[in-house]
């Protein structure tokens, strides 16, 4: 059973002067330095007692050498644990009383914050990594060995991350994930979306997320290409680099804001061969005015924390608003709430398996029995549906589905009707409580900028004609933007806070 840095290495270019990152700021790092880097920082690791199975918790902005100790961890035997730049001191120090670390590396500009956490958490080692190739961890492995043998591991059991869940229903939960999930995925991810060796990945992901870190850079590290950057996303600088890259992969936000620029068009992406959406549903409005702009599909994905990727559109067999069959070695199916296999077409609660399942949640045998079903396949918690040709057809979460009167109303049949509606920007539709119904279905609608956008009274009337009585909205809500975490979903639980109480006394 091979670690999964072993199966990289395996595939890395035959000329080690081949590059392996390139920055905006004219750094480039070929797979040989690669190689060399992350052996001094696997040779660091052990240097501080970091042994095979031991957590490593890093908090850092983006850059480079973030990759390259992702990589050490990997190499070492020891399982990274990448914390969102976003998180708080008190969504920090929950996880690392959780996870118990045996090492910490933080932000410069954090490490007064992290000191006192790690001290309180009686972990042993703290070092800070900057964005500007700066920081203690660098400092502290200046001058190791760039020879390392690679610590073998049990693919199908040792951890290579855990992932901590965003925890919007409750505490968030470490999400084990083994070599064998990770290396699955990139083999799966390379085949479906038909990687060759002269590729170039655009990437403009964060990398403390499934989907920058393993979606994107493990399929490239699987196919031995280079990479482009960049430590956040900027439209310009973006379409600027499309001319040296052939692959691009983003969150529906990303297209957005591509498609505000008027530089955006086919002559901007006549270099690129792939565009890849995941994260959060892309509109179809906005795969729509892609395609018209120039003359590309969005190819959009399904996954989650838990399972890094499940299905995919096919290159060249997009369909807008599928998120794509299940990848090769992954199946689906549709249930009800009683556990029962729904037919074709029929909205359940998705289930998958295969070997992109985690083995199960860190220190909760609870939660991992009760989405871990005996038969191997995992609870998603979200609703969809599986058409005629096996392609998948996300609803929404389970959590979010609306009980109104004892009917189930999918947000996202509503949502789509009203974001057809002129002056209509994005929606969602949310349950609230309700002293008759249960739940009251209730939209929150973002208007779009400059438009004369309809009220409430001309919401509802334009719904009635399209849905049943059960799924209208009983109160439409105007905002300016709809709450996102930093993967670009809908925080629904926000909006149900905010709402909260709108139809007391009835």
């Amino acid at each position: 059973m091979s670690n999964i840095y072993a199966q990289f290495e395996a595939r890395f270019p035959a000329d080690p002067a081949r590059p392996f990152i390139e920055t905006p700021d004219g750094e480039t790092v070929t797979y040989g330095a690669l190689a060399r880097i992350t052996a001094r920082y696997a040779n660091l690791l052990g240097r501080l007692g970091v042994a095979k199975g031991d957590r490593v918790a890093v908090q850092v902005g983006k850059s480079p050498e973030a990759i390259f100790l992702y990589l050490a961890c990997l190499r070492a035997g020891a399982v990274f644990l990448p914390l969102n730049t976003a998180y708080q001191s008190g969504e920090v120090d929950y996880i690392l009383g959780d996870a118990e670390p045996a090492l910490v590396v933080g932000a410069p500009e954090r490490a007064a914050e992290l000191a006192e956490l790690t001290a309180a958490r009686r972990i042993p080692h703290l070092l800070t990594l900057g964005q500007q190739r700066d920081g203690s961890f660098i400092d502290a492995a200046a001058g190791l060995a760039e020879q390392f043998a690679t610590v073998a591991v049990d693919e199908a059991e040792d951890l290579a991350a855990i992932l901590y869940t965003s925890g919007t229903t409750g505490r968030p939960k470490g999400a084990m994930l083994t070599h064998r999930n990770l290396a699955s995925n990139a083999a799966a991810l390379h085949e479906v979306w038909q990687f060759q060796p002269d590729d170039v990945l655009l990437h403009a992901l964060p990398i403390f997320h499934a989907h920058g870190l393993f979606v994107a850079t493990n399929t490239q590290l699987w196919n031995g290409g280079p990479m482009l950057f960049l430590n956040s996303f900027d439209a310009d600088l973006v379409i600027d680099l499309m001319s040296r890259a052939t692959v691009f992969m983003g969150v529906p936000t990303f297209y957005v804001r591509l498609l505000a620029s008027p530089r955006f068009d086919r002559a901007a992406c006549a270099h690129m061969r792939l565009f890849v959406s995941g994260s959060a549903p892309l509109l179809e409005e906005t795969f729509a005015e892609f395609q018209r702009r120039t003359g590309f599909t969005i190819v959009e994905r399904y996954g989650m924390t838990e399972t890094v990727m499940n299905t995919s559109n096919p290159v060249g067999g997009e369909r807008a608003g599928s998120v794509g069959p299940p990848l090769p070695g992954v199946e689906a199916r549709v249930c009800d709430d009683r556990g029962g296999v729904l037919g074709i077409d029929e909205v359940g609660v998705i289930q998958v398996r295969g070997p992109n399942v985690l083995k199960g949640y860190w220190r909760n045998p609870e939660k991992t029995q009760e989405d871990l079903l005996p038969d191997g396949y995992f609870v998603t918690g979200d609703m969809g549906r599986i058409d005629a040709d096996g392609y998948v057809w996300i609803m929404g979460r389970a959590k979010d589905l609306v009980i109104s009167g004892g009917y189930n109303v999918y947000p996202k049949e509503v949502e789509l009707v009203i974001d057809e509606i002129d002056g209509v920007d994005e929606s969602a539709v949310i349950g609230l409580p309700h002293p008759d119904f249960g739940e009251g279905v209730t939209a929150v609608v973002v208007r779009k900028d400059g438009a004369p956008g309809p009220d409430e009274a001309q919401v509802i009337g334009r719904l009635r004609n399209e849905l049943a009585n059960y799924k209208l909205p009983k109160r439409v809500f105007f905002i300016d933007a709809l709450p996102r975490n930093t993967m670009g979903k809908v925080q629904k639980n926000l909006l149900r806070d905010r709402f909260a109480g709108t139809y007391e006394g009835g």
